[in-house]
This record gives C-alpha cells, structure tokens and sequence, in this order.
C-alpha cells in the first residue's frame, strides 16, 4: 500500500504534518479529512533506497529493528504481517522503508531482494545472512544472530566514539579560550608595550603577532583551517592506502585491536551462518574498514581458492590470531574460535582506550599549561623591564 506525506492545518490553525497510508491519492485525502486535517500539500512517496540519504540516527535502529522482526517471526507471525506491524510503529523514514519492503515482497520478491533497494541501511553481509535464513528455513534464527551481532558492533563504535568526546571537547575548550584572550584580552594588555619605546622580549613579540593574526587577520585562520580540513578529506580519499598502512604501524596497538577484532567477529559470524569460506572472507575484508587488511584478506581468499589453508594464507596478522585460527580449522571449530578471538580483542581494545586516556588527560592539561605559561611569561618579561628602567 503506498504511503503519502501531507502538511496541513488542524480545526484550531496549529500546522501539521505526517505521513498515512492508502490506496491511492483520493483515499489519502480522504482519510486526512477523517482527522479533521485540512490537507495543504499531499505527496506520495518515492520508493528506491538509492534516493534516501539515510543519517546514522537511521542507521542506528537497525539492530532493534532486526531483533525485533526476528522475534515477531519466531512466534510464528507471517512475514507480511511483521513487517505491517513494523510500520505501523515506526514513523518518517523507517515508516516509509518498511511499507516499501513490505510492498516489493507483496509483489513475489523475496525479503532479501526488497532489502537490496536500501544498500546504505542493509549491508552486503546483512542481505547475504538474510538469503541464506530464506533458502533454509531459518530466517528468525539468522535474524537474532544478525541483532546480536549488529549491537556488539554497535558496542565497539560507542567505545570510539566515547574515546573521542573527551579530547574533542578538551580541544574544542582550548581553543575558545585561547580565542578570546588572544582577540579580546591581549590586544589591551599589549598597547602598554607597543607605546614603549624600549625592545621587547622575543616572547612579547610573538604573543603582539598572535593577538594582531587573531584580530586583524582570523578570516585567515578560518581559510586556513578550512583548507586545511579539505585537503585531509582529500588526502584520505586520494592515499588511502597509504593512511591506512600508517594505521597499521602505529604504535599501542589501539587501532590494530579494532581491526581484528572487527574481522574476526564478521568472519565467525558468516561461518555460523552457514556462508562458504570464500565468501565470507569475502565480505569480511569489506567490513574490517582497511584497504590494506582488506587486500591481505582478499589475496588470502585467492590462496584458499587453489587449495592453502586459512591459517597459512593470512600474511601479515598477528601470530597469535593465526594459532588460534589453525587449532580451529584442525577442530572443525574455526566459527567458534573466531568469535572467542574477537571477544579478546574488543577487551583488549578497550583496556588500550582506558590506558590512551589516562595517559591524554594530563597530555591536554600540560599541553594548555604550556600555552597559558608562555602568555604569562610573555606578559610579565616587559614589565620587569619596564620596572628595572624606572630604577
């Protein structure tokens, strides 16, 4: 049943806007007049996932959406009917998602072929596992493990994502106040010095060309920043894989823990599912987020294809995760392992998060201890000459 988006005016005058669904154009108007809405503009929605530009806030939802279609289905509810349900709780995008999915498997696709119309929101491996659930019979199964583990990776970006916030705000802090003393402060402390005729310290100097820079020229600094900001987003795209390498080599092992982790995760998982080897490696080295990993894990597959073991075809990983992985496949436990060396990882990601912020807390607080010394020192330097000339 398509949907339409409608903005309008209750009896009272307040404006008012949503969606409702309905057989066709008349039907909407109708039932919007059932409201008591006066109906200012009707529009039908456009199904396609490719027009959306989903945010992360959308993103964010899919692993309660997951579990919770995965166990509408276990209790036995029709596909047609959870996903109708579905819709009918959730409101704006995700509203006009599912009543499209529901739509395209209404018309005889399957779910997993409704859900390649929405790449950004349903991953490769997610599509993939939804596929193989279909074909078996198992596809509330294959939903619950998709929930699982949708909300460990969820769990792991919260971690970075928390990492962050606190240098981002310590950063962003310092920066505001170094801002206002040099734009507002300095410049009436400082004319006491430039009217003197006598030299000033080299300190004094460079804090007189700061706080000029800052009042004078700060459209420079944000051009400046700016460009600075868009030649990284570029460098990013264009040397990628020269940005990752370095990722790679960094020392603590933070990011390298990450990685693995996400890997063995993602691969332990699609096994589970019941994807080949090949295949999950596949989709593995697309979700470990490394272009360099992700050639090791793309020139491994090659080597699996023409008869080597995972174990022995995996170069440059680390020599633990390779034991691990060989007394899996000699045990015919290798999802298992995997997922047991992902647990290890993501630990030991996060007790490296926990030790790179103790030791950036007084990083930042010596860093801004520096700045606010060189501004006194800069500061009192003329006025003990200006005190020893009036002796």
């Amino acid at each position: 049943m398509p949907i339409f988006h409608y903005k309008g005016y209750k009896r009272d005058g307040s404006p008012v806007a949503g969606t409702i669904e309905a057989d066709g154009l008349p039907d909407a108007l109708s039932a919007i007049r059932g409201q008591e809405i006066f109906a200012r503009e009707v529009r039908e929605h456009l199904s396609g996932g490719k027009r959306w530009l989903p945010s992360r806030n959308h993103a964010a939802l899919l692993p309660p959406l997951t579990r919770q279609l995965s166990t509408l289905l276990a209790a036995g509810v029709p596909l047609m009917d959870a996903l109708r349900s579905l819709s009918e709780e959730h409101k704006g995008f995700w509203k006009g998602l599912l009543v499209d999915v529901r739509e395209r498997v209404s018309g005889g696709a399957s779910f997993s072929r409704a859900l390649e119309g929405y790449p950004r929101i349903f991953p490769e491996f997610y599509r993939t596992m939804v596929a193989a659930g279909e074909q078996s019979g198992t596809l509330d199964k294959i939903l619950d493990r998709l929930a699982d583990f949708l909300e460990r990776q969820s769990g792991v970006r919260a971690k970075v994502r928390t990492a962050l916030i606190y240098p981002a705000f310590m950063a962003g802090v310092g920066f505001m106040v170094l801002s206002f003393l040099f734009a507002f402060v300095i410049p009436k402390i400082v004319r006491i010095f430039e009217s003197s005729k006598s030299a000033l310290p080299l300190a004094t100097q460079v804090l007189i060309c700061l706080s000029n820079l800052f009042v004078h020229y700060w459209w420079v600094v944000a051009v400046a920043a700016l460009s600075c900001a868009a030649g990284a987003r570029e460098m990013r795209k264009k040397r990628r894989g020269l940005i990752d390498a370095v990722k790679l080599r960094l020392p603590g092992n933070l990011v390298q823990s990450l990685y693995y982790a996400r890997f063995s995760r993602t691969l332990g998982f699609l096994l589970e599912g019941g994807l080949p080897l090949l295949r999950a490696l596949e989709l593995s080295a697309k979700a470990v987020g490394n272009v360099v990993l992700e050639g090791r894990i793309n020139g491994a597959a090659r080597r699996i294809a023409e008869g080597a073991r995972l174990s022995s075809s995996l170069e440059g990983f680390p020599p633990v995760l390779l034991q691990l992985i060989a007394t899996g496949e000699k045990g015919g436990r290798l999802a298992v392992v995997l997922d047991k060396a992902a647990d290890s990882y993501e630990e030991e990601f996060g007790r490296r998060v926990q030790q790179a912020l103790s030791l950036l807390e007084p990083a930042m607080i010596l860093l801004m201890g520096l700045a606010v010394g060189f501004i006194v020192l800069a500061v009192l330097l003329p006025m003990f000459q200006l005190n020893q000339l009036v002796k």
